[in-house]
């Protein structure tokens, strides 16, 4: 019965989330996203290595909370804003399979192929784009960040591993 509750809820938060998204105003959400990738990328802006972000756009779109957020690196410093007509390269995804990424819980190449991780747009960009986020060493996050993350992939991953009915939870085989 637990177990059908947590898919259930992992399943329904997406729809949960929609309406706080379109209610939160832009502006705020730009500085909770620059704030967050500040503190996830820390070491690479400190290394330089978002120059090849400059003068060009990532839009980052979680499809299922209708989310759009634009990416860029200008004098030296990242850049997040919400009303970029043309974005460089899209990553799109739904929130789930976004969380598992961050958390290392869901390889993106397997995603990708899958269609859940769509990448458009400058391939060369985006594959930029995906060694960095790959290069970020989880364990030199703030511990609370990281533990939230973790917290959260895990609860996820479980939610939508849990059998969808109390027949295939009894006849589950054990491991």
């Amino acid at each position: 019965m637990l177990d059908k509750i947590h898919t259930k809820l992992v399943q329904q938060a997406p729809a949960f989330l929609r309406l706080p998204v379109k209610l939160v105003p832009a502006s705020v959400q730009q500085s909770l996203m620059l704030e967050t990738l500040k503190r996830v990328f820390q070491e690479a802006l400190d290394d330089g290595e978002f120059e090849f972000l400059e003068n060009r756009w990532l839009e980052v779109h979680v499809r299922d909370i209708y989310f759009k957020s634009y990416i860029s690196f200008e004098n030296e410093k990242l850049v997040v804003r919400s009303d970029i007509e043309n974005a460089d390269v899209r990553f799109s995804g739904d929130l789930n399979d976004l969380i598992l990424i961050a958390a290392r819980k869901e390889d993106p190449d397997t995603l990708f192929f899958q269609r859940r991780l769509i990448i458009e747009g400058d391939t060369e960009l985006g594959l930029e784009v995906k060694n960095l986020m790959d290069s970020v060493d989880l364990d030199s996050l703030p511990s609370m960040l990281r533990q939230a993350l973790f917290s959260l992939a895990d609860f996820v991953q479980k939610g939508l591993q849990a059998p969808t009915s109390l027949e295939e939870a009894h006849y589950a085989p054990k491991i």
